[in-house]
């Protein structure tokens, strides 16, 4: 080990672990093979994972919103055009390889769970699912239907996630009993993710030409059309999205999440509220999440804030102010700072003692890094000439359910003692009704896995 230089270590690594972990029936296809490629959801995020697939076919496009979905149309002008996927997928079944789902969280599941039903590999957005209970089907069908998987949690992907696991298995900062975490979000306005109805429940409007109103419920109740609602600003509404915690959650809380073996929070508690509608996400709030120890690992004590709260600065942090969104994983040797996403992650240490740690101190990388962005993790993995990807469904569900549980405190305001084992919430039973939601008939998926 000694006498390998850093680069090729990450060469080597890489090339063992993706040999190890190669999909068997996938070994036939060689670097250059193109797959046949299918998105949902071609407006929006749609972009970037579409821009990513460019030397794959891309047979086929699925977006209810024709306006949306124009630049995407126009990049791929061989590729069927769809409003419903479930009619893509039912006509197309045989000609698709693999699917990307970047549609509003509340169709997540539909979407992902209709393509691995046929045997399709699939890359959907975070957070992953709208409850629990899809969550936990997702992870069983993963592995009943035999596919590949991943969440686009960019994250994960990064030099910067695989440090922080490095440092603290490396027992560089001891033990870490508390994660700080903030957001600057939720911003409110025509041009932002977030905007605000002139009344609740919003009022009825015309729907736009171009755009199928009830496709894009989905399984979701029907309701009247308010362009507050699509085609960007339903993260607010949680019969629709997740909120900021929800969506933020899957990159901020990843690498305390994974390098700590959180699991899931036995209680989360909406500490601070600044109140909203129902149904409707708070300006400011500030969120705690509690969890047990796992193994010879202390409990650990979370706390979120957003809305442009934060937390108090502290002498030992040495920082002047904080930036507008941040995690802190603070530990009893040393602590650990990202920004919103853990991408750049450093040891928050002096300056100059930061900068001799880098050049002397660096323990040698044991993770393998990743060759490109989470889509290409995908794709190689698909292909079989790379390592499964590490944000697959056995990881990411377990994520997006611990952020879940703390949007549940969120949008209630309350205090929630989880049961993970049996998805129950044992102070407030009447809550259980959000841990599996109803759908729509015509919208139902994975019942057969229970």
């Amino acid at each position: 080990m000694k006498n390998l230089s850093r680069r090729n270590f990450l060469k080597t690594s890489s090339a063992v672990t993706a040999g190890a972990l190669i999909i068997p029936n996938l070994m036939s296809c060689s670097p250059s093979h193109k797959m046949n490629i299918a998105i949902i959801g071609v407006g929006g995020r749609g972009k970037a994972n579409w821009s990513e697939c460019l030397n794959e076919n891309v047979v086929a496009l699925c977006d209810v919103d024709e306006n949306r979905a124009a630049e995407g149309f126009n990049a791929f002008p061989k590729a069927k055009r769809y409003k419903d996927f479930r009619k893509m997928l039912d006509e197309m079944a045989r000609e698709i390889d693999a699917v990307f789902v970047s549609t509003p969280d509340h169709t997540h599941f539909a979407a992902a769970m209709a393509a691995m039903q046929l045997g399709k590999h699939v890359y959907v957005e975070k957070p992953l699912a709208h409850n629990v209970w899809q969550l936990r089907t997702l992870k069983k069908a993963a592995s009943h239907y035999n596919v590949i998987t991943q969440m686009g949690n960019q994250g994960h992907a990064t030099d910067g996630i695989r440090r922080i696991k490095e440092w603290v298995d490396a027992g560089i900062t001891g033990n870490v009993t508390e994660v700080l975490a903030w957001f600057d979000g939720p911003e409110f306005g025509e041009d932002k993710y977030f905007n605000k109805p002139a009344q609740f429940p919003p009022a009825e409007e015309p729907v736009p030409a171009g755009f199928d109103w009830d496709l894009w419920l989905g399984p979701a109740a029907a309701r009247p059309y308010n362009h507050v609602y699509a085609p960007k600003t339903w993260r607010g509404f949680y019969d629709f999205g997740n909120a900021e915690l929800g969506d933020w959650a899957c990159h901020t809380l990843d690498a305390p999440f994974w390098s700590l073996n959180l699991g899931m929070p036995t209680a989360t508690e909406a500490i601070f509220s600044s109140g909203a509608p129902e149904g409707f996400l708070p300006d400011k709030s500030i969120i705690k999440f509690e969890f047990p120890a796992r193994g010879n690992q202390p409990p650990v004590t979370l706390t979120w804030y957003e809305g442009g709260l934060k937390p108090e600065l502290r002498p030992e942090w040495n920082l002047s102010e904080l930036p507008d969104s941040g995690m802190f994983m603070l530990g009893e040797k040393q602590n650990i700072m990202t920004g919103g996403r853990p991408n750049n992650a450093q040891l928050m240490l002096p300056k100059e003692e930061w900068e001799n740690w880098v050049d002397n101190e660096m323990p040698e990388p044991v993770i393998p890094r990743i060759d490109g962005g989470p889509q290409k993790e995908f794709l190689d993995a698909v292909k079989g000439i790379g390592p499964m990807p590490g944000s697959n469904f056995d990881y990411a569900t377990e994520l997006t359910e611990m952020a879940l549980i703390g949007v549940l405190a969120q949008r209630f305001n309350t205090r929630i003692e989880y049961d993970a084992k049996n998805m129950k919430v044992t102070n407030h039973p009447e809550l259980d009704r959000f841990i599996k939601e109803p759908a729509r008939p015509g919208w139902e998926y994975g019942e057969n896995l229970w």
